[in-house]
């Protein structure tokens, strides 16, 4: 393709932390890298305080060569909630001053400013894609009816998610056939995350099951319940003659679940078990793999879960609902273990002992933890940018084509 002005549309952006964040600027990064002139709103802040650029709605201080432009469309009266009053008007006057060949939304469940810079791409007339990073499990029927309502089935627009699983639920929402619904996946650098450990060096030592999650400690992505069922696992796997656990959990992450996480672990007397040890920097987190065994994905609703491609990446076996985005690139018994979730119709009790059951399954079978760490140490995940940005040049001329 040849190189575009491309404007991302985004609530959240680096410096804040998450899946949204983490994806939308590595594929800025790598799309100005590609010789696009890439063009990135936030509502985001600076410091992630809501402190944005003084120079509001206007071009933003390219970082050189092959860097994205950020625009920070941010106030300090939100008190760094990555919203904006007068988000419409600005964004409006922003892409008319930008004049790119296509604007790309990137959307959550709640997200005022990307829904605002659609707005705007429509009401101007400029090519929009939008991609969906989250699950719309809960929210469908509202979401059809404000599709229905506001015009949006009719309107022209490139419809995208970041996995197959969060496409049905965008594809149910605006009343399309899911294969309309592109997929544009998250992507990593994976030789970054590999494990440089020679071929045929010895696997994690032996001894208790060790066990990591990396996740925002937030409530939607389940961190407590995460807590109770690593409890249910290691009472089932109990300790060993010296009266250490036969399972061990490390949390990586921060939120406003940590005080209900670590108050979790106080009352279940897990404090050899779970060890919570707050935000990791990203470029650390492949160090800090290396000697564990599994990662544990509990949340219901990830559509994608980057963080979880991370750990697949360093070579762990991963442990997930199967009605996941996970199941995009974790293939049961082969990269991990996909247990039994909503799509089965499991509540959130059957399907947490699910993912409890599959680590005990995991400490105690012989050999099979061996063949999962074996296949990830050998085989990459197939997340390869050139893949991703292949799906990006797809979904931006379906929006040219259907302006």
């Amino acid at each position: 393709m040849s190189p575009l002005r491309v404007a991302h549309v985004s609530d959240c952006y680096p410096p804040r932390v998450g899946g949204i964040e983490t994806q939308v600027h590595d594929l800025a990064v790598r799309q100005a890298r590609a010789g696009h002139d890439v063009h990135v709103l936030t509502a985001t802040g600076a410091a992630a305080a809501g402190v944005g650029h003084p120079g509001v709605g206007g071009r933003g201080a390219p970082g050189g060569p092959g860097t994205p432009t950020v625009h920070r469309l941010a106030t300090p009266l939100t008190l760094g909630v990555p919203v904006h009053p007068l988000e419409g008007p600005l964004l409006r006057r922003a892409l008319r001053a930008l004049r790119p060949d296509v604007v790309h939304v990137h959307a959550g469940v709640v997200s005022p400013f990307a829904f605002a810079g659609a707005r705007a791409a429509r009401r101007l007339g400029v090519p929009l894609a939008i991609t969906w990073h989250c699950m719309l499990d809960g929210v469908v029927p509202l979401y059809r009816a404000g599709a229905a309502l506001s015009g949006w089935r009719r309107a022209a627009v490139a419809l995208s998610a970041v996995s197959a699983v969060a496409g049905e639920r965008v594809a149910r929402v605006l009343a399309v056939d899911p294969a309309d619904v592109l997929v544009v996946p998250n992507g990593l650098d994976v030789a970054a995350w590999a494990d440089p450990s020679p071929p045929g060096a010895p696997l994690p030592p032996a001894g208790p099951l060790r066990v990591v999650a990396t996740q925002r400690l937030a409530p939607r992505k389940r961190p407590v319940p995460l807590v109770r069922l690593v409890a249910e696992a290691h009472q089932r796997l109990g300790r060993d003659d010296a009266g250490r656990p036969r399972l061990h959990l490390t949390l990586i992450g921060s939120g406003p679940a940590e005080q209900a996480v670590r108050a979790e672990v106080a009352r279940r007397g897990l404090g050899d078990v779970v060890d919570v040890v707050g935000r990791v920097p990203r470029e650390e987190l492949a160090g800090r793999y290396r000697g564990e065994h599994v990662f544990l994905a509990p949340a219901r609703l990830e559509a994608f879960g980057i963080a979880a491609l991370e750990a697949r990446a360093a070579g762990l076996a991963v442990v997930a609902g199967r009605g996941t985005g996970v199941s995009e690139f974790v293939r049961d018994g082969v990269d991990g273990l996909l247990t039994p979730d909503r799509a089965d119709g499991l509540d959130d009790g059957d399907a947490d002992a699910a993912l409890a059951a599959a680590l005990v399954r995991l400490a105690r079978e012989d050999g099979l933890l061996a063949g999962l760490l074996d296949h990830n140490r050998r085989v990459a995940p197939a997340a390869d940018w050139a893949d991703v940005l292949g799906a990006a040049d797809a979904l931006y001329a379906r929006a040219r084509a259907r302006r």
